[in-house]
């Protein structure tokens, strides 16, 4: 898959096919860089579509072995990651960024797997 073809997600998630260019980011950076960026109105549509289907989309995602997502799987993963990246932001915050973070940035060392 090239870099400008969309990210694909399991037939069953399509709805959310709208959702993957900007939340199927595979690296907690990204998604940090990426919820500090958008809009909370844009926040919001995500979180509101997808949160009904959150729980339902993990034990989607939990029927394959880590080592051996399908990459549409991948995708949806992504999008669970992102989801819980954003939810902060709607349920405790009301923003982008926590109140008083002074530059609070995300470095990790390492990721989950995949």
């Amino acid at each position: 898959m090239s870099e400008s073809s969309p990210k694909q997600l399991p037939s069953v998630f399509a709805e959310f096919q709208q959702f993957t260019e900007k939340w199927c980011l595979p690296t907690e950076p990204e998604r940090w860089e990426m919820r500090l960026a958008t809009p909370m109105p844009e926040i919001h549509a995500f979180y509101d579509a997808f949160s009904p289907r959150f729980e339902e989309a993990i034990e989607y995602c939990d029927k394959f072995p880590l080592d051996d997502v399908p990459e549409d799987v991948l995708n949806l993963l992504h999008l669970v990651y992102s989801m819980i990246m954003v939810s902060m932001a709607v349920e405790v915050f009301g923003t982008q960024k926590p109140i008083d973070s002074a530059d609070a940035v995300i470095d990790r060392v390492s990721s989950p797997v995949p």
